[in-house]
């Protein structure tokens, strides 16, 4: 993984190698979590010499920080309608991303992002600043249910997005029985004020 050229185009073994770092720190990630995570384990993951890492991320968790934000998803903004139904929308897309294989396993990386969080201030930087991303498409729906008045005007916007993801979150991680997309809209009727 050298320096990226000069020209708009980065060099393909470049983003290999990238993606092969940031790839193996999440696989990592599940299976050791954040305290045992080592950029030597990372180099012997990846592939990639450790000097290599190092001349690209400052150390662990610059790296780790770099892993959430590349490789996470995000919600897709659902089309127009009634916000029931651009709810269910964007909660089914977060319960498809904690069940598709394809994906790193969200519910097992947050442990290790909930772990890091609690010892080291930049992880906890990162841990909010990811639940705030993650949350802006389901805010910025419920804010305009809010203002067409489908939602009552002292909607708590922010406190009802979590009240809303936090089922999700709750079975997958501590129950070991994730929701699924057929029990979301029960989950918004349940939660959504009337």
């Amino acid at each position: 993984m050298d320096d990226v050229p000069a020209s708009d185009e980065v060099d393909p073994r470049i983003e290999r190698s990238r993606h092969q770092v940031l790839t193996a720190t999440v696989d990592l990630l599940q299976e050791v979590g954040y305290g045992r995570l080592t950029i030597e384990a990372v180099a012997t993951r990846s592939g990639v010499a450790k000097s290599t890492i190092y001349r690209h991320w400052d150390g662990k968790a610059d790296l780790v920080t770099d892993a959430f934000t590349t490789l996470k998803q995000r919600s897709p903004e659902p089309p127009p309608g009634p916000v029931r139904d651009r709810v269910t929308a964007i909660l089914t897309s977060i319960v498809d991303r904690f069940s598709t294989p394809a994906q790193p396993d969200l519910a097992c990386v947050m442990p290790a992002l909930i772990d890091a969080a609690e010892r080291d201030p930049e992880m906890a930087g990162l841990s909010r600043l990811l639940a705030e991303e993650s949350a802006l498409p389901l805010r910025r729906v419920l804010d305009e249910g809010v203002a067409a008045g489908e939602l009552p005007p002292e909607t708590d916007t922010a406190l009802l997005a979590d009240s809303l993801v936090g089922p999700i979150v709750l079975c997958r991680l501590f129950h070991r029985r994730p929701v699924t997309a057929a029990e979301v809209p029960t989950l918004v009727d349940q939660t959504l004020p009337p």
